[in-house]
């Protein structure tokens, strides 16, 4: 036992919560964001404002052409297995071969894609850095066991946690035959948790084709998750992480929400509130683009897309019943509450008294 010990070390490898549930988690949330969500806000940008060099199709595969921003979706299971794989402290050989685990586990993942990375990768880039210079020919071994092994546990491991995504999404697709005042609390608080968790609540949403009141509830639920953490956190993370968390992702917070799951409810309970306030007083429907229901306030994604429901409903919110709208002074009010104003107040008072409890203390929220 005491060679095994003494080989994981001389490897780097812990078996530790923190070296997985925080230091792993956090790097695959910076992937997700400088691929899938980067790349989502590069293309609304460019539909919204018409400019040419972010709406042409720069390349295609396999008959499918994509933009700039498309290209960045596209590699986002790349990017979030290197993440993984240098918050692990893989080597060059182990590091660079998780770009191929990460596009091969995304793919499969489909829906759950983001979590099953999370799981694939670390199981790769651990038994990458076990054989890493172990042998003369280290320059072969090390890609291959690391591909063979990530792409195996992939094939065994990511279709169920696609299958348990998808069984989300429906949990939420039935959310909106209830009642608009429970429908709202349910679907606000299940598409916010999923934007925060690593998981995709954009994909979930495009999946399902949210739009409608459906997904004008997604849409309070994720900006209750991103606002309310960047506000809320706004003392220890200052403007980076207000900025970071606000137009970015929430997502940035679950090492931290590992480490003390009380920060969450602020934030959740936040969402159960906006949500039925926006399908009952504000009636806010989500119709554009369905991805844009779980992208919250991620590059201004979801108020962008509500926007262009508003003057050109999408195909999916046209199949639903949806029709072109001049936005009243109501609607943009409805709009910039449920997106700002009420996330913006409510989280942190509910906070405020989560930090009187003893629930959450300084530094709990910091970004690391």
């Amino acid at each position: 036992m005491k060679k095994v010990n003494a080989f994981l070390a001389r490897k780097d490898i812990i078996f530790s919560a923190k070296r997985y549930g925080i230091d792993a988690l956090g790097a695959m949330a910076q992937g997700l964001f400088c691929s899938l969500l980067i790349g989502t806000i590069l293309n609304t940008i460019g539909t919204q404002f018409h400019i040419a060099i972010l709406t042409e199709e720069i390349v295609s595969i396999n008959g499918v052409g994509y933009t700039v921003g498309g290209l960045a979706s596209f590699m986002s299971g790349a990017a979030m297995a290197v993440a993984i794989g240098y918050a692990l402290q893989a080597p060059p050989l182990v590091l660079f071969s998780l770009a191929t685990v990460g596009y091969a586990c995304n793919v499969l993942g489909q829906a759950g894609g983001p979590l099953a990375v999370l799981f694939v990768a670390i199981i790769a880039a651990e038994c990458g850095k076990a054989v890493s210079k172990e042998t003369k020919v280290d320059i072969l071994v090390t890609p291959i066991v690391t591909i063979l092994i990530g792409v195996g546990a992939a094939w065994i491991i990511a279709p169920p946690i696609g299958a348990v995504a998808s069984a989300f999404g429906q949990l939420i697709m039935q959310a909106t035959a209830l009642q608009p005042f429970w429908m709202g609390i349910l679907v606000s608080v299940l598409v916010g948790v999923a934007l925060t968790l690593p998981i995709s609540s954009a994909a979930i949403c495009s999946v399902l084709g949210l739009t409608g009141l459906a997904g004008g509830a997604a849409v309070a639920g994720c900006c209750a998750q991103m606002v309310g953490f960047a506000v809320m956190s706004f003392p220890e993370n200052r403007w980076g992480g207000l900025v970071s968390q606000g137009l970015g992702t929430s997502m940035l917070q679950m090492p931290n929400i590992v480490k003390n799951p009380r920060i969450w409810i602020a934030p959740t309970v936040t969402s159960a509130i906006t949500g039925p306030i926006a399908t009952c007083l504000f009636q806010l429907e989500m119709n554009g683009a369905a991805i844009n229901s779980g992208m919250g306030t991620c590059g201004l994604c979801g108020q962008l897309g509500v926007w262009t429901g508003w003057l050109s409903p999408s195909e999916t919110a046209l199949a639903n019943g949806a029709s072109a709208i001049v936005p009243t002074a109501f609607d943009w009010l409805g709009l910039l509450m449920i997106s700002f104003i009420l996330p913006a107040v409510l989280c942190p008072l509910i906070n405020y008294f989560c930090r009187k409890a003893g629930w959450v203390k300084d530094g709990d929220l910091t970004l690391v």
